[in-house]
């Protein structure tokens, strides 16, 4: 797959993420217009203040994971990474904890653990526990992302993406941050392993440095 089809790629994911709270935005302010009852207006301006904040917590992850980290250096700070995770499920039904030894990350390795997060996260279909683990030790640096649920699907063909085991010509958008996890990993010459613990359990690890 050549680069302006995985960026096509990217931009459909893109868009499938964020249509739900830009379009709530926009019935928001439509019905905003019409309507004179006071407590509605009230209910109505709630709405859009989440649907608002929804979307900037959504862009605010897409470009760190997917974008260039424009405006840091070669190092991202992790506290930029945390907050933007954060961010994307502070108003979902997802647990994060965040345990990290290390300050900034290399932005290549940084994307990398974001789409790792990202892939690890949308398998829990009703939420549940995300814990990602960034742990440096001399000359190499591990990344740890695991989830745990009452209900888990990690799809097949994801996985088997974000381990290299499936070529950019089967890339789907739903994929597409599998796929780019993957190719990160290759050229830090390094890969992501799958850990399954149980059924409602698994890891995602990484393992990058000299």
């Amino acid at each position: 797959m050549d680069d302006i089809a995985f960026s096509a790629l990217l931009c459909s994911r893109l868009c499938h993420d964020l249509i739900s709270p830009v379009g709530a935005l926009a019935n928001g302010l439509e019905i905003l217009g019409d309507e004179t009852d006071e407590m509605m207006r009230a209910e109505v301006v709630k709405l859009l203040v989440q649907s608002a904040e929804v979307t900037s917590a959504k862009l605010k992850f897409f470009r760190l994971s997917f974008g260039a980290a424009g405006g840091f250096g070669e190092k991202v700070p992790l506290s930029e990474a945390e907050d933007a995770i954060r961010g994307l499920y502070g108003a979902g039904n997802i647990n994060l904890s965040w345990q990290s030894n290390v300050g900034a990350m290399d932005r290549g390795a940084m994307k990398l653990m974001m789409n790792m997060v990202l892939v690890a996260g949308e398998s829990l279909i009703r939420g549940g526990k995300l814990l990602v683990e960034i742990r440096e030790q001399s000359p190499v640096m591990d990344v740890t992302v695991t989830i745990h649920g009452d209900k888990v699907i990690f799809q097949d063909v994801v996985r088997r993406t974000i381990l290299g085991e499936i070529s950019g010509d089967n890339i789907e958008a739903k994929s597409a941050p599998a796929f780019l996890a993957a190719n990160i990993a290759q050229k830090l010459g390094s890969r992501i392993t799958y850990i399954s613990h149980n059924e409602q359990s698994f890891s995602l690890q990484m393992t990058y440095g000299d």
